[in-house]
């Protein structure tokens, strides 16, 4: 089984628990994801080999390139993906595909030339075309204003795909023999795409265009234990305020730490910064702070007050499965929408845009430190599924046999 992603850790951490679940069922497993270190630490630290893809995941975020170049930037990775997962599908008898739309649109363009089964997953629901809400709008290609209908922006989209990727895509199809695609969305979708979400957190509504699997979000049962240091910080005090942003790179790190740092004080709490992509570090040398850098989150969340973090999918479940109330503070995609989520379900506050104040991230905290939120949030914790990448794997085998 190869399993096929490219983007940042919200991407390759799943596809880690689908991998170990295959395992426990006897399949052997291998997995093309970038060549950043710490995405080959942590497939070498379960045993599940690495067949690095493309450039640096977390140098190419960092860069922020600008929307003109996507086009480019889709070319090599389609490039990338044609090379690594055709040596990679060597032997297996299916493909599963998911990150960034052209690296997936690679992925199963390898799978359709040579003749395994493949299946397209998705951590985020809004790449599936929904005729309740707008899709989500590329860099650079904003949708007209003054259109307001659904149907109409989700034509848009598609064709926003096409300009981008479509070029790149059928070249490099055409490299191996493949004929050319007439709607890129459409193919990386296809009728039966797989949402790996809890139905909790993502509920989907259902269309009468796709075939929408919704098997729960894929998560490894964390069993690390947490440093010395962090343990001895958390037991010296009240609980602490976690604030971290995962993959963002953040070009204003050191303002957003100052920031947070303070609105926590401002509660008569401590923090917990996570380094994260965005380098985060200590503001001060005071006491109150303390820095971390790969953590276990799972253990970690059920320790903290609240959860301040950018709304990535993988972050926002891992908390609401701690029954941690969230400040969640959106950078890009899909991440608004997960704030509005956390806010909905009451298990925490949804900040406007992506620069918290101090005055912004007080009144957000404020409300999440209440005990209505906590109650709220421990309360929500008791549905969220846990059994995801086992339904995932399960289905897999039983679709080869």
């Amino acid at each position: 089984m190869l399993l096929s992603t490219y983007g940042s850790r919200g991407d390759v951490e799943p596809l880690v628990a689908l991998a170990l679940r295959l395992r426990e069922l006897g399949a052997q497993v291998r997995m093309c994801a970038p060549p950043d270190e710490d995405f080959a630490q942590r497939l070498a630290g379960v045993g599940v080999p690495l067949v690095p893809v493309g450039r640096s995941a977390r140098a190419l975020t960092t860069a922020a390139p600008s929307p003109s170049s996507l086009p480019q930037r889709a070319a090599e990775l389609i490039a990338g993906q044609l090379d690594a997962v055709t040596a990679a599908a060597e032997g297996c008898d299916a493909l599963v595909a998911t990150g960034m739309m052209p690296a997936a649109a690679g992925a199963l363009s390898v799978a359709e030339r040579l003749g395994i089964r493949s299946v397209s997953v998705t951590f985020q629901q809004l790449v599936l075309p929904a005729p309740h809400r707008a899709p989500l709008a590329y860099p650079g290609r904003s949708f007209p204003p003054e259109v307001t209908d659904n149907g109409t922006l989700w034509d848009l989209d598609a064709q926003s795909i096409n300009a981008l990727f479509g070029e790149a895509l059928d070249t490099n199809r055409a490299s191996i023999g493949l004929p050319p695609v007439d709607d890129v969305r459409e193919y990386v979708i296809g009728g039966r795409p797989w949402l790996a979400t809890d139905p909790v957190l993502d509920p989907w509504q259902g269309t009468p265009d796709l075939d929408v699997v919704q098997t729960g979000a894929w998560i490894v049962p964390d069993v690390r234990a947490l440093p010395a240091e962090l343990t001895a910080f958390l037991d010296a005090g009240t609980p602490p305020v976690y604030v971290g942003f995962g993959s963002m790179p953040l070009h204003t790190s050191k303002d957003v730490a100052r920031t947070a740092v303070a609105a926590v004080r401002a509660q008569g709490r401590r923090t917990v910064v996570a380094r994260g992509w965005a380098d985060l570090s200590l503001v001060d040398d005071r006491a109150d702070c303390f820095v971390v850098g790969e953590v276990n989150q799972q253990a970690l969340f059920g320790r903290v007050a609240a959860v301040v973090h950018h709304g990535g999918a993988g972050t926002t479940t891992t908390a609401a499965r701690a029954g941690a109330p969230q400040v969640v503070v959106p950078q890009a995609a899909d991440q608004p929408y997960w704030a509005a989520r956390v806010a909905d379900l009451g298990i925490g506050a949804a900040h406007d845009g992506p620069t918290p104040t101090f005055a912004s991230l007080s009144a957000a905290l404020g409300a999440a430190l209440a005990p209505r939120t906590r109650a709220r949030a421990t309360a929500v914790a008791a549905t969220i599924r846990t059994d995801g990448a086992a339904v995932a794997a399960k289905l897999l085998l039983d679709a080869m046999s």
